[in-house]
């Protein structure tokens, strides 16, 4: 390959308004491909191994690994989509955005996702086939417009979009449904909206996410790291109808911003049920009766309570007639009710196991302060281990092993069901040299977890209370020293300041945030005095 035409490849991969190649690429540490389509080359840096992967021309490069420690690249013509996919230390697989998208921008000239039929459903003639039609654009003819096997392109910059031949003798060509990416525009509520407007709807500039003023809040980038909450960019972390921002008004904390919506249907949301799976963001059933017996109200009606999770403003999340939905994230279904003093509540949806609670629902329904805090330290390589640490040595909590998000694996219950694959604790499945997780960070495969060895914790590992013995009660634990163990569960210290220095509120006062699921009264074992800080149900940190 000439050295212009590699130009032309590097400015078709690179994404608009990005100069360093690496931009292009989504990066995971401690991840490594099986492929046979691999090229281990020497590279004294990432970059240098970057560049390898765009001057390849025996196969078309889609990612690659840098092994720090050996200080070698291998180059590779799969990615996560195609290949599997195994944990490995000192390694960061890089892969193309561009392959991994499955979303076009503009008329999609760089779209190289795999949809392979077009609108009517006919599947895709391969581009170097010559039958049932002989093509004008071929992988010979046009070599960088990526027209590999049979996927939908965009070779002659089409004002229309991606097509392809078809394997319908009568039909030559036809396009093909390709959604948009949510850079400039947005799908749903806005969830994956990746853009860079920042302003919002009155026209306030928004605060950038790393800082805390004028507003001093809990979503920060380091601790969200799935929410892409970059710069001071629009972003929707939190359900709501759209994205939003704090803004750089003291007077004023936050605002929704005015996201246009897309004109092409959104991406699949995947399979969707009549039971329980999770915390049912997919149940499509038609229970419309809380856990109290109250009916539900229809989501489309503002009586006998306004709000604003409406059809309109969440129209991918079936709000049909009065059926119990989670549009936004909460631990379960649930409704407004036809009540005028009970706003909202949730509802009892049946398991879509019945033999088994879903490791998010068994979270739900086990108050921190009542679960067993039982063998926080290991023995030999932890293969033993049982206990309930789920938080690795960075601090990032562990991904359920049950789940595939946002790292499909093999370690899961049913594969190794003598491992104690349970919830999201760490475990040692595979005879590591200690306790691991993977993460729910997208960007971190898997990480070690923060324990020692029982040799080296000193006796200083809390036993599990009794029925009546408060937890924090024992004599050496995490209630004396002001540190947690794990996600802190347990955690009776007294910090009453969040890590941006900002006083806490106590839990008892109701200004100037006014709730009420978590107060001393509610939840008389949890340690609510005061403004302590405290880690409730599903925190990963107090």
């Amino acid at each position: 390959m000439g050295r212009q035409e590699l130009l032309l490849l590097l400015l078709l991969f690179l994404r608009p308004g990005h100069g360093d190649p690496l931009d292009s690429y989504v990066n995971t540490q401690g991840a490594s491909l099986i492929t046979f389509t691999r090229k281990q080359l020497p590279a004294a840096s990432i970059a240098e191994c970057a560049a390898k992967c765009e001057e390849e021309t025996t196969f078309t490069c889609r990612s690659f690994q840098y092994h720090s420690k050996e200080q070698h690249c291998v180059v590779m013509g799969d990615n996560s989509k195609s290949a599997p996919v195994l944990r490995m230390r000192d390694v960061v697989l890089y892969e193309k955005r561009i392959y991994l998208s499955e979303c076009k921008t503009g008329n999609g000239r760089r779209y190289r996702g795999t949809v392979s039929q077009t609108r009517n459903g006919v599947a895709c003639q391969k581009w170097r086939d010559r039958s049932p039609h002989v093509p004008k654009y071929s992988p010979t003819s046009h070599p960088l417009e990526g027209l590999e096997e049979n996927y939908c392109r965009n070779p002659d910059n089409d004002a229309e979009g991606p097509w392809c031949y078809t394997t319908d003798p009568a039909t030559r060509f036809d396009y093909c449904t390709i959604p948009e990416c949510e850079e400039e525009c947005m799908h749903c509520s806005g969830e994956n909206y990746e853009g860079t407007i920042s302003r919002t709807k009155s026209g306030l500039e928004c605060q950038a996410w790393d800082s805390q003023t004028p507003h001093a809040h809990g979503y920060i980038p380091a601790k969200f790291p799935s929410k892409n909450l970059k710069m001071n960019y629009c972003r929707n972390p939190d359900g709501e109808p759209s994205p939003w921002c704090f803004t750089t008004n003291p007077n004023k904390r936050w605002e929704l911003c005015d996201i246009p919506r897309c004109t092409t249907p959104p991406p699949s949301t995947g399979p969707t049920y009549q039971c329980l799976k999770g915390r049912g963001e997919s149940y499509v059933g038609k229970v419309a009766v809380t856990l109290s017996g109250h009916t539900c109200q229809r989501w489309s009606e503002q009586t006998p309570h306004k709000h604003n999770r409406t059809p309109e403003n969440f129209p991918c999340k079936n709000l049909e007639e009065n059926y119990c939905r989670n549009p936004d994230g909460e631990s379960a279904p649930w409704c407004f009710t036809t009540n005028s003093e009970v706003r909202w509540e949730h509802c009892k949806i049946p398991s879509c196991d019945s033999s088994q609670v879903p490791p998010e629902q068994a979270e739900a329904t086990v108050p921190p302060e009542q679960t067993p805090v039982v063998q926080e330290c290991y023995h030999g390589n932890g293969q033993s281990y049982r206990g309930t640490s789920s938080t690795t040595i960075t601090g990032r909590k562990c991904q359920s092993w049950s789940s595939m998000t946002p790292h499909r694996h093999s370690m899961t219950p049913g594969k190794v069901p003598n491992a104690g694959l349970t919830m999201n604790y760490c475990r040692n499945p595979d005879g590591d040299k200690g306790p691991w997780c993977y993460t729910t960070d997208p960007s971190v495969r898997w990480e070690f977890c923060n324990l020692k060895k029982c040799s080296e914790t000193q006796g200083a590992v809390m036993n599990a209370p009794s029925e009546d013995q408060p937890v924090g009660s024992q004599g050496s634990s995490e209630a004396e020293a002001d540190c947690m163990l794990g996600s802190g569960k347990g955690y009776r210290g007294k910090k009453a300041t969040t890590v941006a220095g900002t006083a806490c509120q106590a839990w008892a006062a109701q200004e100037p945030h006014r709730h009420s699921i978590f107060t001393p009264e509610t939840n008389p074992r949890a340690g609510l005095e005061k403004n302590v800080s405290r880690s409730l149900p599903f925190d990963d940190r107090p």
